[in-house]
């Protein structure tokens, strides 16, 4: 090799390696890190900082939890972060932290809804709760339960309990729950491998918890305890439609509609009531209505609530019957993923419509497996034989599972993982026996 080939070698040898280039997903985290920091309207993912800053200023806190990765509630979170001039002014009195994972965090405080991609805290200094928003019914849209607008009213809300505190302390400490199963996420065993920060000198998009992960935590902490899940955790956060109360995402926790013959109906709710409390605890979004109805016993119950109607104060009685909770739609939560593995071997089962298909009596158990899983442990219903299309008729010697929720609760609380239950199905119009494997 010549002296002036050897220089060359030595040249291209000297030079920086090139970075490796960046998945999106963690291109679009870093570039929100980036963005926000420079602007500096925000704190970023620093509680601690934001909480002392508000006690020295005398400011309530917003926190607003963000899944980076995730797009639901994406155009509501750039309207926050990108300090659309209708909140901005409201913002402003706040002291602003933008929290991006939930490495770390404090589960005896944050406690929400954690199929959620986006929530909001309002917190005072002290870390009195004052209320919540974000909410989502649907796996991706969430326009019919939150807006702009509906958050600005929250946070015109959070400044008015403020302003009144600590004389309402004690109406408040409702808003904050009992003590966690573990204090932070990292802490639940299965998570054990994540730390209680976001790395970014490696890869940091697979260093976070995202929110739902806390829920299949708990479903894998009572799954390997062999424990029953709780209806609170099988049924979390009831959306207040399925009780017949359809709030405008628009306002201040106020009806749209009541649906008739519903609990909701019975109980006396009418559209352009402004409801103020419930449970004693004041609201300032639908997911305040939904902490209360979480807390609500699964069994009937009685909640009491203070409306304001056609400008006067009125109070009604929520009346829930009997197995309430099971009206609420699951199906379309991340949890039900975790629940699909356990129980139904990565099949998606949805109600039959209409006249039953051949085969399948009238009135008896007809679910159809809209979607049976291909890969890991959620195609073990695939590796047992069964088929998109298969109408479950019979799972488990049950004949009266009537929806996909059934079928989870039977099999997570009546089975433990390695059994293997009989199903019979409705395939062609003819009955097939097939055996379904019960998983962690």
């Amino acid at each position: 090799m010549t002296r002036l080939s050897l220089v060359a070698l030595a040249a291209a040898l000297a030079l920086p390696t090139p970075a490796p280039a960046q998945n999106p997903r963690e291109k679009k985290v870093r570039d929100d890190k980036v963005k926000v920091e420079a602007d500096g309207f925000w704190i970023y993912n620093n509680l601690p900082k934001a909480l002392e800053q508000a006690k020295a200023d005398g400011k309530p806190v917003v926190a607003a939890l963000r899944c980076i990765p995730c797009e639901e509630c994406v155009k509501l979170d750039d309207d926050l972060v990108d300090k659309d001039p209708a909140l901005r002014p409201l913002l402003e009195k706040f002291v602003r932290v933008r929290v991006v994972s939930t490495n770390g965090l404090d589960l005896r405080l944050f406690q929400y809804d954690y199929d959620q991609s986006f929530a909001v805290f309002f917190l005072n200094a002290d870390g009195t709760v004052y209320g919540r928003f974000g909410t989502r019914s649907h796996r991706t849209n969430w326009v019919g339960d939150v807006s702009q607008d509906g958050l600005a009213k929250a946070l015109r809300g959070a400044l008015d309990l403020h302003a009144e505190y600590p004389k309402n302390k004690a109406a408040l400490a409702a808003k904050t729950g009992p003590a966690p199963l573990f204090p932070v996420p990292e802490k639940f065993p299965s998570l054990g491998k994540y730390g209680p920060q976001l790395d970014y000198t490696g890869n940091v998009v697979q260093s976070c918890i995202h929110c739902h992960q806390i829920n299949d935590a708990i479903k894998d902490h009572y799954r390997k305890k062999r424990e029953p899940l709780p209806e609170q955790l099988l049924y979390p956060y009831p959306h207040p439609k399925s009780q017949g109360l359809v709030l405008d995402p628009k306002e201040a926790v106020t009806v749209l509609k009541v649906e008739a013959g519903s609990p909701a109906e019975k109980s006396g709710f009418k559209p352009g009531d402004r409801i103020r409390t419930l449970a004693g605890q004041p609201l300032l979004s639908i997911a305040d209505v939904q902490w209360v109805l979480h807390h609500t016993p699964a069994g009937g119950a009685e909640v009491k609530a203070e409306v304001v109607r056609d400008g006067k104060p009125a109070d009604l009685v929520l009346t829930l019957p009997k197995g309430w909770r099971r009206a609420d739609d699951i199906s379309w939560r991340v949890g039900s993923w975790t629940l699909r593995r356990m129980t139904t071997g990565g099949m998606v089962l949805e109600k039959v419509d209409g006249e039953p298909p051949a085969g399948v009596g009238k009135g008896g158990m007809a679910l159809r497996a809209k979607h049976v899983g291909q890969y890991g442990p959620h195609a073990a219903a695939k590796n047992a034989g069964f088929l998109a299309g298969d109408v479950v008729v019979s799972f488990d010697g049950r004949t009266d599972l009537a929806s996909e929720a059934d079928v989870f609760e039977h099999g997570f609380n009546a089975r433990k993982p390695g059994d293997k239950v009989t199903v019979v199905v409705v395939r062609g119009g003819k009955r097939v026996e097939l055996t379904l494997p019960m998983q962690e």
